[in-house]
């Protein structure tokens, strides 16, 4: 159960007797046909990785009551996303973290409770049935550590080339308490902008990690779940207007959707702007935009100005919040939809949407 509520949710009896056993080293064809093979996949892989009695029923949908989820809020939170990674292990995590991660953050962010988690994946013929148990076992303990639980999912295999190892799918779903009102659309001239921590880590060391530039770097992605740092921000500020987590595209493109939204301007500091010393000669090196680079552990919050210090303060108490910091306002006059940064020479530098891809199979 998650730890950021005490209600009780009541859970299914499992009527599941395990039974299959996998044989083979490698995933084949008929591993996806709907037989033997499959079950025996499902039996010893799946169910062994993540156990509970929602899924173990194998039933074609997981039930819940909804009376114990009304005990949590007023409204249901419901998200999807689909996960493709080169290379699907990299310094910090892999594709399975990430799968968990970043579903788990899309729930967080609207101040959702997350719960319950869909899987579903697409494996290439020949994957390792090791590496498949690896990335498993990986998103059975994200998982936990998140608080949610993954109850129901559909497995497909294609032929060798049809696709990258594996791709997957998780969909999500919580509830939102009452006291919470986030959206892109509620910033207000004179509201702070703040992120949680340094930026980029992760698009920067996807890219390392495909060994394209041969450089020794020690930057780690900073994948994570970030649903405790959110609910200790909300509960010290609840004030707070708008949460996101600043993937594909990076704070640059979340900083504009604010704008655009809510018909604002923008402005950010370059000098409080926190990123590593190595993200920024990585990004020197490449020709790239550290603020376009992608995270999977980072949120961009804006707040009142007078719960600023409550809400940094806050973050800054959680493990994933610790280099919170202010990178910016928005204005009281400027152009609506506008955002720039003042740099460190003294300038203004206009900050606009990511136009195409900077990095391709980041997330």
């Amino acid at each position: 159960m998650n730890k950021a509520t005490d209600a009780k949710l009541t859970q299914p009896v499992s009527t599941r007797i395990r039974h299959g056993k996998l044989v083979s080293p490698v995933i084949t064809l008929a591993h996806g046909g709907g037989g033997k093979a499959m079950r025996d996949l499902i039996d010893d892989v799946f169910i062994s990785a993540f156990d509970n009695p929602s899924l173990n029923t194998l039933e074609d949908q997981a039930r819940f009551q909804l009376s114990d989820l009304a005990k949590l809020g007023d409204r249901l939170a419901m998200t999807t996303d689909s996960y493709v990674i080169d290379p699907v292990f990299f310094p910090g995590g892999d594709i399975g973290k990430l799968s968990i991660c970043g579903t788990v953050n899309d729930l967080a962010v609207g101040g959702a409770t997350p719960l319950y988690l869909t899987c579903a994946m697409i494996i290439e013929e020949g994957m390792q049935v090791e590496t498949l148990r690896k990335i498993l076992a990986s998103m059975a303990e994200t998982a936990r550590e998140a608080g949610v639980q993954i109850v129901t999912g559909d497995t497909k295999v294609v032929e060798r080339g049809s696709c990258d190892k594996i791709f997957i799918n998780t969909a999500g779903i919580g509830i939102i308490n009452e006291r919470y009102q986030l959206g892109a659309h509620l910033a207000q001239p004179g509201d702070a902008i703040l992120v949680n921590g340094f930026l980029g880590d992760h698009g920067a060391a996807i890219l390392n990690a495909r060994g394209d530039m041969n450089l020794k770097s020690p930057v780690i992605s900073d994948c994570a779940p970030l649903q405790g740092l959110i609910k200790t921000l909300l509960d010290a500020a609840p004030g707070t207007r708008f949460i996101r987590d600043a993937t594909r595209g990076g704070i640059a493109s979340v900083l504009n959707e604010i704008a655009q939204s809510s018909k604002v301007a923008i402005e950010i500091f370059e000098e409080k702007t926190p990123i590593r010393k190595e993200v920024v000669g990585f990004c020197e090196i490449l020709g790239l935009d550290p603020l376009y680079l992608a995270n999977e552990g980072k949120i961009v919050v804006v707040v009142p100005d007078d719960e600023k210090q409550i809400a940094l303060e806050a973050m800054r108490s959680h493990a994933l919040g610790k280099e919170a910091t202010e990178i910016g306002h928005v204005l009281e006059g400027g152009r609506s939809g506008r955002v720039h940064m003042q740099t460190g020479f003294g300038g203004k530098r206009i900050v606009d949407m990511l136009i195409g891809e900077q990095l391709p199979r980041i997330c």
